[in-house]
């Protein structure tokens, strides 16, 4: 057991967009206790998912490695049993490790969607989840499955009961250390409805409140009402589970836990709510990869903002190191506790990286600045995890254009500013384990009255200059200090 051991509990939403918080500036009030984690633990301003749809970000959460890397590239695909993960790390370290709610790294297809077996639960020890609780839960009747594969009936409304199970796990491993994952279906949609079911009053609270710059220019087009039908109920989830974070906080209070208590609330991914392709996710928007993320507790505590874009594959080796446990070999990720309380990593790449799949066969950076995403012309999304080619797509200045209303791609204006995110996109797919491939620009069009000069200068990588012309700022857009 580490001497600085303490309790984790990882509290992760499913489809949570990041400007549904306050602290983010959303005047609808439906995140007072994650505005507080943040406020007064640690908040990271922008944090992205490594990829925008559920089980390959949720594999990239237990194991700090990207999804081409653990073989997770799409849903219904089983975590294999030989990578490391989070779990297996504090479990071997002497805590009591436990899972509650959605899984989705089973590999199951709807009609096998409930039990886990023991040998793809990723080393937990302690389970009461389904692999796809979308399929068996609705608002009212959550049905999870016990570490015997034994069905098991929650009361309440959905969030509710996992956050009543959650307390009960807390309550009964409080004289232990224990790492607790507690992984919510809210505010995903209920699939079988295509709806957003809240409690009672909650959408009718809401309706109307906030709708996003993104989704006021673009939801006219989306299919079925889009966001205006929908955001009502959504922000109604949120705000219940808010609520009932709140409570599995005052139960850390009671039992004397807070103190020694890491909590990290985060999202598999966000929701553009049909704006930019049939579904709700699977683009490079930020609407689909930008996604909340706060922590407090012991090293986490008034570490105040942290300004730098940070993957939430970096959050494995983060709380693995705050824990004073070795970071397993093969983790991908990059610990961001240097840069909790105002610190620098000057080795950190400035850039974040994403994978996309299922739609198609995508990959983007996100800088501080700038956006950039290609996408493979060939290949089969859902059976392929990556291409050898790719064709440059979007190009979105996030300084001028923070909502991607406006795609640069292609335009001659812009030809040095996509050319040098090309050669940093190169990098990052040799980094994690692809083939080096073959990114062809866009087609060239016409600038108008446009005109970029980026700014560039040496960009650290692993400890290579990655020399360009000019100085002041990166062409990533982080400002050197």
């Amino acid at each position: 057991m580490s001497a600085s051991a303490h309790n984790v509990i990882v509290i992760l939403t499913d489809q949570q967009r990041w400007d549904t918080t306050g602290v983010h500036g959303n005047p609808a009030d439906v995140t007072p206790e994650f505005d507080r984690i943040a406020r007064t633990g640690t908040h990271v301003g922008q944090a992205l998912t490594p990829q925008p749809v559920c089980a390959p970000a949720r594999a990239a959460l237990q194991t700090g490695r990207y999804p081409t890397a653990t073989g997770v590239f799409r849903n219904d695909i089983p975590l294999p049993g030989d990578i490391p993960t989070i779990a297996g790390v504090f479990g071997d370290a002497g805590y009591v490790t436990g899972y509650i709610d959605k899984w989705h790294l089973g590999g199951a297809e709807a009609s096998q969607a409930g039990p886990v077996a023991a040998e793809r639960r990723g080393g937990y020890q302690r389970w009461l989840a389904s692999d796809l609780l979308e399929f068996t839960s609705d608002a009212y009747r959550t049905v999870l499955y016990d570490e015997h594969g034994e069905a098991v009936r929650l009361v309440g409304f959905r969030s509710d009961a996992l956050i009543d199970a959650a307390i009960r796990f807390v309550a009964d491993h409080h004289d232990r250390p224990f790492f607790l994952f507690l992984s919510l279906l809210e505010p995903h949609h209920q699939n079988a409805t295509d709806d957003y079911p809240a409690p009672e009053g909650y959408r009718e609270r809401y309706e109307g409140r906030w709708l996003p710059a993104d989704l006021a220019a673009l939801s006219a087009n989306a299919p079925q009402g889009g966001a205006h039908r929908h955001l009502g109920g959504y922000l109604g989830q949120i705000k219940r589970v808010d609520e009932g974070v709140g409570r599995l906080r005052d139960s850390l209070r009671s039992l004397g836990l807070e103190d020694s208590t890491v909590v990290a609330w985060t999202a598999d991914h966000g929701s553009h709510f049909r704006t930019r392709n049939e579904e709700y996710k699977r683009s490079a928007h930020d609407a689909s990869i930008r996604v909340p993320l706060a922590l407090t507790g012991p090293g986490f505590s008034g570490g105040g903002l942290v300004r730098r874009p940070v993957s939430t594959v970096d959050l494995v080796p983060t709380l693995v190191e705050a824990a004073g446990l070795p970071v397993p070999e093969g983790v991908q990720g990059r610990s961001f506790l240097p840069l909790i309380g105002g610190g620098e990593d000057p080795d950190r790449p400035e850039a974040v990286f994403v994978q996309i799949s299922e739609s198609h066969i995508g990959r983007a950076l996100r800088t501080v600045r700038w956006k950039y995403a290609v996408a493979a012309p060939e290949g089969d999304p859902w059976a392929d995890p990556g291409a050898s080619r790719y064709v440059e797509t979007e190009l979105y200045d996030l300084a001028a254009d923070p909502h991607e209303l406006d795609n640069l791609a292609g335009l001659t204006s812009h030809r040095e500013v996509a050319d040098v995110l090309r050669e940093e996109l190169t990098r990052w797919m040799v980094r994690v384990g692809e083939p080096k491939p073959l990114i062809e620009p866009a087609e060239g069009r016409p600038a108008g009255g446009r005109k970029a000069e980026p700014e560039v200068t040496e960009l650290p990588w692993d400890g290579v200059p990655f020399a360009h012309r000019a100085t002041g700022s990166s062409p990533l857009g982080h400002r050197r200090g």
